[in-house]
């Protein structure tokens, strides 16, 4: 029997069916089926094959710009293409020679170590310079650290061009900033002087040039970086007595890790292929004395018309870029596996 709200009790028969225990007695939704239903007309993407389709159009637009240009270049080292070859369009195939006639050159092992003390030092005074702006970024006060960010902002926006217009301006030989600093500083010999007269001052130069430009981007990001660090591990450190030098090398460094090897391995590439401030700012004089790899390459081609040859040269470039940077792929995949 049941018994209703208001007390009156009423006799279920026996012989009705009963509902088991453990179902709901919710009355099913009420809607058309067509709307609880999946639409049959429609199918969902495999979710294996999504993420291959978005990545899809950036990876043929890589080998269609980049892929081609790398197989057609690579074919060309194994040529010879010099004024004749060009005239007659018909290539003469001549296999390793290139390469042979570069690897048994001492003018190109000189261009190699070069381009090698050249990359080291501008890294090394980039990444120094741009970690101690980037602390000072996160020490100053929010007026001081916009200031400086701006004035970094507009040092790593100004086209590469313009800068080195600049600084030919700034090293000119007669109404030049630098020998005016200097006469003023009591330093005799610089009536005149001619900054660009060697290649290693013509480096000194260069490297001023792109570190000016590229420390921006590394203060820039230590100071994102840095913001990441709980004030706690500071204080707890300061409380233990530890100097600002050992802050850095204990609490800092070792959560910034990540950050040094990235951007070290970056700034390796960019200045290591650096072309335009390298050509712009002397062509790579004077007599061939500021050429490193990717201005060796072009000279020889465009310069002395030898393309077979500067194509072997880019080859070489791009083999022992590779050598180097697989050192630092090492790192990252060993400090990924760490975390």
């Amino acid at each position: 029997m049941t018994v209703h709200s208001q007390g009156v009790v009423a006799s279920v028969p026996e012989d009705a069916p009963r509902k088991p225990a453990g179902e709901s007695q919710t009355p099913p939704p009420s809607g058309s089926k067509e709307v609880l239903q999946r639409p049959r007309g429609r199918r969902g993407l495999p979710t294996g094959l999504l993420p291959y389709l978005l990545v899809a159009p950036a990876v043929i637009s890589l080998v269609v710009l980049l892929g081609y240009p790398l197989i057609r270049n690579v074919i060309l080292s194994f040529q010879q293409v010099n004024k004749r070859e060009l005239i007659t369009r018909k290539p003469e195939w001549i296999g390793v020679e290139n390469f042979k006639e570069l690897l048994g050159s001492s003018d190109f092992w000189t261009v190699v170590v070069r381009s090698f003390v050249f990359t080291a030092v501008n890294v090394l005074v980039i990444m120094l310079i741009g970690t101690l702006i980037g602390i000072l970024l996160n020490n100053l006060g929010k007026k001081m650290r916009l200031v400086l960010s701006l004035a970094l902002v507009m040092a790593w926006a100004m086209p590469i061009v313009a800068s080195v217009t600049v600084f030919k301006w700034l090293f000119d030989e007669q109404f030049g900033v630098a020998n005016w600093v200097m006469r003023s500083l009591g330093f005799a010999g610089y009536e005149q002087h001619n900054w660009f007269e060697t290649g290693t001052s013509t480096l000194v130069i260069i490297t001023v040039l792109i570190a000016w430009g590229s420390i921006p981007f590394v203060a820039l990001n230590m100071y994102a970086g840095l913001t990441t660090v709980g004030t706690e591990l500071y204080e707890a450190a300061r409380m233990d007595g530890a100097s600002g030098w050992r802050i850095f090398w204990a609490v800092v460094f070792p959560i910034m890790k990540p950050f040094f090897l990235v951007t070290t391995f970056l700034e390796v590439i960019w200045v290591f292929k650096a072309f335009a401030q390298v050509y712009a700012m002397n062509a790579g004089g004077p007599d061939r004395g500021s050429e490193t790899l990717p201005v060796f390459a072009f000279v020889e081609g465009s310069g002395q018309q030898h393309y077979g040859m500067a194509a072997a040269i880019s080859v070489l470039t791009i083999a022992m870029l590779i050598a180097v940077m697989s050192f630092y792929f090492r790192l990252i995949l060993k400090q990924e596996e760490e975390q």
